[in-house]
């Protein structure tokens, strides 16, 4: 291939798709697998004549933090450097583990031409993004939302505590029927009525639960039975002491999004005096690690971050990611640009 090809660096764990990543690049752009084993490593190979220079586009999956740490100031400050990486692809819904306001320092923005000509200007597409992101929205919908299905009717019917107990010989003793309830009638608060909230809210409407929902507007999409809350005075809000306070005892909280998006000390108190019944929780604020003190509560769901973990969520993550960068290399503009960026076009 002509040396003068725009070059991908796959950063992080690519699984299931590398005949789709082949094939969307085969003439288009080299396929650069990031093998550095640490930051310093990564940070050099970025620099001219190091073994990433001439990389356009970035795959990023979470598990490049391992070796590399997360898409901090440091790291977006290299790349920019570069001059050559404009668009970072990746694979989640979530981007917290990059610098996205750092990414959108302006600049014009260049892609080399694939066929080795002259490289191109663009000033109108997005002219005014130093580094472009892109997530995988929509990917993560079914996969998430059925995890979060499955950690409510755990908590309401104390399903997982109840295994605890099998497993542990004791067959549901200690368990008390006057803590489970059942799911049909009861009342559901989805804050953010997006891919993942709106699958969810389908899913309940099965038994039927009463759903009620905050966004930032009301949703378009919403089917009628899903009540629009403009406050989150009517909900719970983002979600520290005061809101888990407004809360009805013997509530639960289910966290399938971030771990930050909840004050987990406060939430812990709440266990501790009985105001919440109990969590169910996929997401933690310094994973991989889990505050001990949850685990003093058998009536809690705790999963380790399992939303995606299968097969057709994660090859449809991966293809979406690549998608995205195939087609910012081929027509300038790739697809699924976070929020954060898109309101800078």
């Amino acid at each position: 291939m002509s040396s003068r090809q725009p070059r991908i660096l796959i950063c992080g764990n690519l699984v299931w798709a590398h005949e789709e990543a082949r094939q969307f690049f085969d003439g288009l752009a080299d396929l650069v697998v990031m093998d550095s084993p640490n930051r310093a490593d990564f940070l050099v190979g970025l620099k001219s004549g190091g073994k990433y220079d001439q990389i356009a586009g970035i795959y990023r999956h979470n598990t490049s933090a391992d070796r590399i740490g997360v898409f901090d100031q440091e790291i977006i400050d290299a790349l920019a450097e570069t001059g050559t990486v404009k668009w970072i692809a990746h694979n989640g819904a979530g981007y917290d583990q990059i610098d996205v306001l750092r990414c959108a320092n302006k600049g014009d923005f260049h892609i080399l031409h694939p066929l080795g000509l002259p490289s191109m200007r663009f000033h109108g597409l997005t002219s005014n993004l130093g580094i472009s992101v892109s997530n995988t929205p929509g990917a993560v919908d079914d996969a998430t939302a059925t995890t979060a299905l499955y950690l409510v009717i755990s908590c309401l019917r104390n399903y997982a505590w109840a295994e605890q107990s099998l497993r542990q010989g004791t067959f549901k003793s200690g368990l008390d029927p006057g803590r489970a309830h059942d799911v049909t009638g009861r009342t559901l608060g989805i804050l953010g009525l997006g891919g993942i909230g709106l699958r969810l809210a389908h899913l309940v409407h099965a038994f039927p639960m009463r759903v009620v929902y905050y966004s930032r507007n009301k949703s378009a999409n919403a089917p009628e039975w899903c009540e629009y809350i403009d406050s989150l005075e009517g909900l719970f809000h983002l979600v520290g002491e005061k809101e888990i306070r407004t809360m009805k005892k013997g509530s639960i909280i289910v966290n399938t999004a971030r771990g930050k998006v909840v004050d987990e000390e406060a939430m812990i108190r709440a266990l501790e005096d009985g105001h919440l019944s109990s969590v169910g929780l996929d997401v933690y604020p310094n994973e991989p690690l889990v505050n001990p003190r949850l685990l003093e509560f058998p009536q809690n769901v705790l999963l380790p971050h399992m939303g995606t973990e299968n097969q057709d969520s994660q090859r449809h993550m991966e293809v979406r990611a690549l998608t995205n960068l195939r087609d910012f290399l081929r027509d300038g503009q790739g697809n699924d640009l976070i929020p954060e960026l898109r309101s800078k076009l």
